[in-house]
C-alpha cells in the first residue's frame, strides 16, 4: 500500500553547516519497451511539471532527519512522479540558489530505475508526468544542473 499524502512542513528538514537547505532528487529512467514486448537499450527518463511554472524537471525535494538520502530520493519520486524503483549510486552534489526565494540549497541527485508506475500518487492533481527519450526536445526545458547531471550519467562522465 502507498501513502497518498505528501509530507509537508520543515520540522524535520536537514540543513548543512552553512544553513543551506538540503534537497535530494532522482532521475527516473527505464529502458524503452516496444509494443511486441521487446526491451531495447534505449533509455527514457521521466520528467514532471513544476508547480510554479511551465518547466519540466526531475522529482526533488527536502531531505529529512528521519531518512537517508536514498530514502528521501525515493519518497520524492513517489510523491511527485508516482513511481517506485531502485535508487542507484549518487550522481553528484550541486549548490544552487532558489529563484523564487533567493535562498541557498545543497542538492544530491540519484538515478532511479523505475519498476512501477502508479495510477494514483500524492501530487497527481498538481503535476503532469511525461516519459521522454534522451533525444527529446522536452529535455531542453530542464534546468541547467539537472540537464548536466542527466547528460553526465548518460555518457558516464563527471560533472
Amino acid at each position: 500500500m502507498v501513502c497518498l499524502v505528501s509530507r509537508t512542513g520543515r520540522q524535520l528538514q536537514r540543513y548543512d553547516d552553512l544553513g543551506r537547505r538540503q534537497v535530494v532528487g532522482c532521475i527516473p529512467y527505464r529502458f524503452k519497451c516496444y509494443s511486441d514486448g521487446t526491451i531495447s537499450n534505449d533509455l527514457e527518463v521521466l520528467v514532471i511539471s513544476s508547480q510554479k511554472c511551465q518547466k519540466m524537471m526531475f522529482p526533488k525535494g527536502g531531505w529529512e532527519l528521519d531518512e537517508s538520502r536514498e530514502e528521501a530520493a525515493l519518497r520524492e519520486s513517489l510523491e511527485e512522479a508516482g513511481v517506485l524503483g531502485n535508487v542507484e549510486c549518487e550522481l553528484g552534489k550541486w549548490d544552487f540558489i532558489s529563484k523564487s526565494q533567493g535562498t541557498f540549497y545543497e542538492g544530491y541527485m540519484f538515478p532511479l530505475l523505475v519498476k512501477e508506475e502508479l495510477d494514483f500518487w500524492p501530487e497527481q492533481h498538481v503535476r503532469q508526468r511525461t516519459w521522454v527519450s534522451s533525444y527529446s526536445s522536452s529535455l531542453e526545458t530542464l534546468n541547467y544542473f539537472q540537464s548536466m547531471i542527466f547528460i553526465a550519467d548518460l555518457f558516464k562522465v563527471s560533472v
